[in-house]
């Protein structure tokens, strides 16, 4: 969960790094550091382990570092443990070439013992030291202007990188330019006013700037506080146009709420109806832009995959029956590091939609690859304009949720279920299809903001629960049908914030085993919203309650059932919407334990 960020203009550059790293302290780290440059002077590299007010602190807000261009990183530990020794940035051994890097360099080992037995000596344990390294044996084996070796040696270190990375690197005889390159790791470059940017994500330079070139797979930028020049992957130069990204700087920050993760829940209500926009309008044909599907390609289709990682997966399960209730198109939703993995059945009868909040997610875009080289049609599902997912794929939807700062992913969920079900209902009425049950489905859709605001008001309900279980080791949520989904979602939510272990299952196999867990005192949270299956799930609910758990049921229907040590209303809505309003108290859940253990949910 490294950061990367990058300044180069006329003003000093390390004040702008730092505040750069401190929009990216949503991302989980455990060391940051900087290097600067100041003309042709040597380059200061300063690192500090633990947060970054530790490395504010060590240069006077980065005051005490002269010099216009510099690059920054936070790490998180891969190879080696936690240190000032291991953190980035990391130099060559003979300082001449610094760099940063996003990503795992899995052939790393190799390459140091290649360049180990050349004398080169390295004093980290990590796997990003051999690029710089690896960089100045390539330049100091080349001949010609310094900038032009400093671009080839680059290249020809990239060649030999295996894995995934976003670089940033400097050069000594380079002075004021700096070089960058991305392989399935996001990397982006802010455009500014004779100085500019470089950042793995963009709220981290978004107070800056609103102009922003996103980098390809194997791209090269030599970047100075003039200029900015693409290369491509044998050295060609090429334009590339830059893109507006018009968030609101203020998205980025907590806006008066004492962490991103509680803003961006109380986000969802605008998040939905940004997302829902104008293309679901009572009475009249959905509109999606930038899907031009005709219901002949639809007849065409055999089946549709959904493809994600995480939540956006959970996202996946979520719409499969509306897709299939819809449209009568058989959908199976896949985890994407498994179907890339495999050999799926698809072929060109088959439409693939891959969600990622980011578009930037390695999995999701190698599975994306896979289905297109098979002849599928894809549909990207995501928050980023112009991100790799974007690019690659033959349809793009855009959810609207803005920039989500939080690791644990609430308001970007909500979205993607809401404009999985407007694909879903796109779709139904292009075939011609369920046209009641779609009405029925657009209506409850245009209340959902209103409906997750309603369902926030829950909040103190909530914590006062969690204030009853917030020191368990284990907790169960158990669910059918679609409840059965919000249930992995909760699971997920809580295990990923508090660290708290707990699983997810169907309430109709708890006799198969879960239930041999379940042992007074053992909290079981159950979720009931499908009309048709209250009954089912009251009775799951009292084997366990039987057997002397504590009991949490989140329902919009009538449940009456002994026993239940709390019980938490929402409000009805349609039972294939009602993902999109149930998941909102665990959100809340998950939120409050972790606060209540001091941990820190961003």
């Amino acid at each position: 969960m490294c950061g990367i960020v990058g300044f180069t203009g006329k003003r000093q550059a390390a004040p702008v790094l730092l505040d750069g790293l401190s929009k990216l302290e949503y991302r989980g780290y455990d060391s940051a550091g900087l290097a600067i440059r100041d003309g042709t002077d040597p380059v200061q590299i300063v690192k500090a382990k633990g947060r970054l007010k530790v490395l504010e602190e060590k240069t006077d807000g980065g005051h005490a570092l002269s010099g216009t261009c510099g690059i920054g990183h936070t790490r998180w530990a891969t190879h080696g443990e936690p240190s000032e020794q291991n953190a980035h940035p990391h130099c060559s051994d003979d300082g001449n070439v610094v760099g940063v890097h996003n990503g795992i360099i899995e052939n790393y080992a190799q390459l140091k013992e290649h360049l180990m037995k050349r004398g080169y000596e390295f004093c980290s344990e990590t796997d990003t030291e051999v690029i710089p390294n690896l960089i100045a044996h390539y330049y100091f084996a080349d001949k010609g202007p310094a900038e032009e070796r400093f671009l080839r040696a680059t290249q020809r270190a990239c060649k030999r990188l295996e894995g995934s990375y976003a670089i940033e690197v400097l050069c000594s005889e380079t002075p004021d330019q700096m070089i960058v390159v991305r392989k399935s790791s996001p990397l982006v470059i802010g455009i500014g006013y004779k100085e500019n940017y470089i950042a793995s994500d963009i709220p981290a330079i978004l107070s800056y700037t609103k102009d922003f070139y996103l980098l390809n797979d194997q791209e090269y930028a030599v970047i100075t506080r003039e200029n900015i020049t693409f290369y491509d992957e044998q050295l060609h130069p090429f334009e590339k146009k830059y893109q507006r990204i018009d968030w609101d700087a203020t998205a980025a920050e907590k806006n008066g709420y004492p962490d991103f993760m509680l803003k961006e829940m109380y986000e969802q209500p605008s998040t939905v109806r940004e997302t829902i926009g104008t293309r679901v309008t009572a009475g009249a044909p959905t509109q999606v832009d930038g899907l031009d599907f005709t219901a002949a390609q639809l007849q065409n289709l055999h089946q549709i995959y959904i493809i994600g990682c995480g939540t956006a997966m959970h996202a996946g399960l979520a719409a499969k029956p509306m897709f299939e209730h819809l449209t009568h198109i058989p959908t199976q939703v896949d985890v994407a590091s498994e179907f890339r993995y495999r050999d799926p059945l698809v072929d060109d009868r088959t439409l693939c939609i891959f969600i990622s909040q980011s578009g930037e997610t390695a999995d999701t875009i190698a599975a994306l690859r896979l289905a297109k080289a098979a002849g599928a049609a894809t549909l990207a599902v995501s928050n980023v304009i112009g991100s790799s997912i974007t690019r690659e794929a033959d349809y793009t939807v855009y959810t609207h949720a803005g920039p989500e700062i939080a690791v644990a992913s609430t308001k970007a969920y909500t979205a993607q279920v809401v404009l999985l079900a407007v694909l879903a209902i796109h779709f139904a009425e292009l075939l011609g299809l369920g046209a009641g049950v779609a009405a029925d489905l657009k209506a409850d859709l245009l209340e959902l903001p209103s409906l997750i605001e309603e369902t926030l008001k829950c909040a103190p309900q909530v914590k006062a629960f969690a204030d009853k279980i917030h020191r368990e080791t284990d907790v169960f949520f158990i669910g059918r049908g679609s409840d059965y989904t919000t249930s992995l979602e909760a699971s997920l939510k809580l295990k990923e914030i508090s660290y708290i272990h707990s699983e997810a299952y169907p309430s109709g196999e708890l006799k198969h085993g879960p239930i041999a867990l379940i042992e007074k005192g053992t909290t079981v949270i159950g979720t009931i919203t499908d009309p048709a299956l209250v009954d089912k799930s009251v009775s799951n609910l009292k084997e366990v309650i039987t057997r002397g758990a504590k009991v949490l049921v989140v329902t919009n229907r009538d449940v009456r059932a002994s026993d239940i040590d709390t019980l938490i209303r929402v409000p009805e809505t349609h039972p294939l919407l009602a993902p999109a309003v149930s998941i909102l108290p665990y959100q809340l859940l998950s939120y409050y334990i972790a606060k209540q253990n001091g941990l820190d949910v961003d």
